[in-house]
Order: C-alpha cells, then structure tokens, then sequence
C-alpha cells in the first residue's frame, strides 16, 4: 500500500475511534512513523485527506459502474442511475466517516471545497454520458441549456447526499427512492417535451411567415 493511501486509512481509523481528527500533524506523523515533514510532502493538511476521500469515492463508484456486462447496452438515464446507485452504495458502507467529514468540512473549508475533486470526477462521467444521450437522441439538444444538464446533475446528487443524511429508514430505503424519483424527474426535463414542440413552431413561423419571435 503506498504511503498516501496508508495515511488515508490511518486518518479514517483515528476519526471512526475518536470522533475527531488527530490534535496535531506531528503526532498523527509520528504515530504513522514519519515526520512532520514527510507528511506535509503528501498531504498540505488532514482536510485535503478528506477532499482525496471524497474523489476516491467517486472514481471507485465510476469504475465499478463501467465495469458492469451490461454497461455498454445501458441508456444515458440508465448509467446515470446506475452511478448514484453505486456511489450511494459505497457511502453508506462509510456512513460515521461521511457524516463526521460532511459537518467538519462545514466549519472549517466549506463543502464546495470539500468536493471539489469529487465534482471533477461526477462532472467528467456526467459529461460523457449525456453527449451519448443527445447523439442518440435520448435527450434533446437545447440551445444555451443542454450544455447545463450535466449542472443539474450534480444539484441532484447534492440533494440525494443531504436526504441520506437525515433518512432513518431501515436500509435506507427511502434513499434508494429518492434517486429513482430524482433522477428520473431530471432526466424526463432533459428529454423532449411539448415546450420543445412550441419553441420549434415557434422557429417556424418567424421563419415562414415575417412574424418575429423573442428567442
């Protein structure tokens, strides 16, 4: 195991054992048998643990997801629900850790900064799969607002984390719901509806007939 990833689990093991990150960087090095130095080396503080954490986790959910027989065959609202399923998964398999680091990162770096490598990751798997979408034709190619799809994405995965943090359902069923819903709610506002088909008629008229529209 490299050096990073020991320290990571190091970090972990001390904050699930004691409800808090270590008092100093020395001792947390010293107990790890590095110095202060080395440590810094790898990491510039034990927040920017938590932010590698949090990446990690989605790259991990990225990963398992892609690797799936049937990924190839999956639609773009498919491998999407697929990879909040996946990620959800692997935080509720960290839940003390996750809840300890979400109300830390609160009071001290903010939880943009927090997820900052993570939404990286969420934004570059959102990205793919919703070109894919609006080549096939899944989802509808709006000027000005497709190129936001993959915002609104990440708005929901923000609001499933905050409901699985209050959600006291046995399992966390009610989370599992809440994706469904979610996720399909988002994505059938991303496919064609009968505002397109006004917009479209829209088009046609300024174009056919000299009245002129607003857009």
């Amino acid at each position: 195991m490299e050096i990073k990833d020991r320290l990571q689990e190091s970090y972990i093991e001390h904050v699930l054992h004691h409800g808090e990150q270590p008092k100093t960087v020395y001792l947390f090095a010293s107990e790890n048998g590095i110095t202060e130095e080395e440590f810094y080396t790898h990491f510039g503080s034990f927040e920017s643990i938590d932010i590698r954490i949090w990446k990690g986790l989605m790259t991990d959910a990225v990963r398992e997801v892609r690797s799936q027989e049937v990924w190839a065959q999956y639609s773009s609202r498919e491998k999407a629900l697929s990879l909040f399923y996946g990620f959800m998964e692997l935080l509720k398999s960290k839940r003390s850790f996750i809840t300890f680091s979400l109300r830390n990162a609160k009071s001290k770096i903010g939880l943009s900064n927090l997820f900052e490598g993570m939404k990286q990751e969420f934004e570059l798997f959102s990205a793919e799969i919703i070109q894919e979408g609006l080549e096939s034709g899944e989802l509808t190619d709006r000027p000005f607002f497709a190129s936001k799809y993959k915002d609104a994405l990440w708005i929901q995965l923000g609001f499933i984390i905050n409901f699985w943090l209050k959600d006291t359902s046995a399992g966390f069923d009610k989370t599992d719901e809440a994706i469904e819903k979610g996720v399909n709610v988002t994505y059938n506002l991303f496919e064609r509806s009968p505002i397109d088909e006004l917009f479209e008629y829209g088009k046609f008229l300024a174009k056919n007939s000299g009245i002129k529209m607003p857009f």
